[in-house]
């Protein structure tokens, strides 16, 4: 039976036999340096023993491929002709924005380091409402682009090494996937908008990378300047000369290691597969021709030749140019387990919570909570959150049985570690893989006195470097929406 107040929530007593099966109403929203886009879907989740998982994805609809519009000094993005083409979008797709359940508004590549980003996902968040803005760093990038292109699934399938490479306007990203996961991902500063141009050829914006990569190949390029058809293939082959370096998987350069965004790849065993994703990869498949005032034809090419020598089967991708948002909207969203405790039912939702995940052993026969305490001082201290002033969430890994000195030790440790958040007036999140939530959240209310707000949901799995938001409950199952990304802003300050 369900346990519903106006003073909180706990389904631990739920039936595992109602609501089997949720339909939410999805948007992913993907703004680039070079391009922004968007994707409505519809995503069927089934309770599988007592999680939810996405069965099935409908595309309602895919949206036309904006140039990410600048204002007149050509480094700040018009977020103002943004919100008019998102809200295009949604009339378009026949949806007002009450009718969206959750979604996730990804801001990517040289984006992230716009001096406006932040303002740009409060925006667009504050719009929303049902999502929250994203800057997604490069590995979480990358990671959403190898799920969207179909590389992860494809590795699982074929039981091969399957590398994406994600070529975009900024950067390009790369992620070997094996067995049906991202092994590890890296990122260059290689993309064909890093340099610009009108139809005569002339630049029109120029990013630093882009005149590294032109010095390089002994162009001349500056705004204003004019480049011949030579001009921009000399920089298009440098570009794809450093891009071969990383994915040939061998040493590289100095002058490569200046320009990666994250540590080259470990990897070095054989490559089954090639998938080509973003959006120099419509250029690589022939899918697109005419260009874009870039360098996107001129790259498409150079990469492809080089990558060639890999003697990879090169595959067609899933997605090409839409993977990154395709990967947000499918891979980012979760629905927790209905075993949870929310009290009150206003602390939820929250947005935008660090996610740690402690070292401690939640295995043995007897749990100590000054060693659970511990674990988690130690894991906030990695984080620098060590007294936050805001939530912080606790992931934890349960094993073994919920007998009561078991809860209790747990929970005495979580209470004793978190008491600087908590004194500071924050909720008390807890998120765990096993279906303990509901049993957790109790025995912190009833049996420790806890006065402080708590969050304790389940069904969920997350590492560190996660954010979620925890949306509000959804009376019907009993579950609440979450969405997880990595909030990366590398530019602000």
């Amino acid at each position: 039976m369900t346990h519903a107040s106006q003073e909180g929530f706990t389904g631990a007593g739920r039936s595992i036999l109602e609501e089997d099966e949720i339909t939410l109403t999805s948007v992913g929203v993907d703004i680039g340096s070079s391009t922004s886009h968007l994707v409505f879907s519809r995503l069927e989740l089934e309770r599988q023993n007592t999680r939810y998982v996405i069965v099935k994805r409908t595309v309602l609809r895919e949206s036309e491929i904006l140039l990410t519009p600048y204002v007149d000094d050509g480094a700040t993005i018009d977020a103002d002709a943004l919100g008019a083409f998102i809200d295009r979008q949604y009339r378009a797709a026949g949806l007002t924005r009450d009718e969206i359940d959750t979604g996730a508004l990804i801001l990517t590549g040289v984006a992230v380091l716009r001096s406006n980003a932040r303002a740009i996902g409060e925006l667009f968040a504050a719009d929303a409402g049902k999502f929250v803005a994203v800057s997604a760093g490069d590995g979480m990038e990358a990671t959403m682009a190898a799920h969207g292109s179909g590389a992860v699934a494809e590795s699982g399938r074929s039981g091969g090494v399957v590398m994406n490479i994600d070529v975009g306007g900024g950067t390009t990203k790369v992620a070997i996937c094996r067995a049906g996961v991202v092994l590890e991902v890296t990122s260059i500063d290689a993309g064909a908008r890093l340099l610009a141009f009108d139809g005569a050829g002339v630049v029109t914006r120029i990013e630093a990378a882009g005149r590294t990569h032109a010095t390089e190949a002994g162009v001349a390029a500056e705004v204003g300047s004019k480049l011949t058809e030579d001009d921009m293939a000399a920089v298009a082959s440098v570009m794809a000369r450093r891009i071969e370096e990383v994915v040939s998987l061998g040493e590289i350069s100095a002058e490569t290691k200046a320009l990666l965004r994250l540590p080259p790849l470990a990897f070095r065993g054989k490559v089954d597969t090639v998938i080509f994703s973003g959006g120099v990869s419509e250029f690589i498949y022939g899918r697109e021709r005419d260009g874009f005032g870039d360098l996107g034809p001129q790259l498409a090419a150079e990469v492809k030749a080089r990558v060639a020598k890999l003697g990879a089967m090169v595959m067609v991708p899933a997605a090409g140019i839409r993977a990154t948002v395709i990967g947000a909207s499918q891979y980012t969203i979760q629905v927790s387990g209905s075993t949870i405790f929310i009290s009150p039912l206003d602390a939820v939702p929250v947005r935008n919570v660090p996610v740690v995940t402690p070292e401690v052993d939640l295995t043995a026969d007897v749990i100590d909570p000054a060693a659970v305490a511990d674990g988690i001082v130690r894991g906030l201290r990695r984080l620098d959150l060590v007294g936050a002033t805001s939530p912080v969430a606790l992931a934890v890994h349960w094993g073994g049985s919920a007998t009561f000195a078991r809860l209790d030790g747990f929970c005495r440790g979580v209470v004793r570690a978190m008491q600087p958040v908590l004194d500071a007036g924050n909720p008390l999140v807890l998120v765990s893989d096993g279906d303990i939530g509901g049993l957790v959240g109790l025995h912190l209310r009833e049996e420790l006195g806890l006065a402080s707000p708590v969050v304790s949901i389940d069904g969920i799995e997350l590492r560190e470097f996660d954010y979620v938001d925890v949306g509000e409950l959804i009376p019907s199952s009993g579950a609440v929406p979450v969405v997880i990304k990595s909030l990366v802003f590398p530019g602000s300050g």
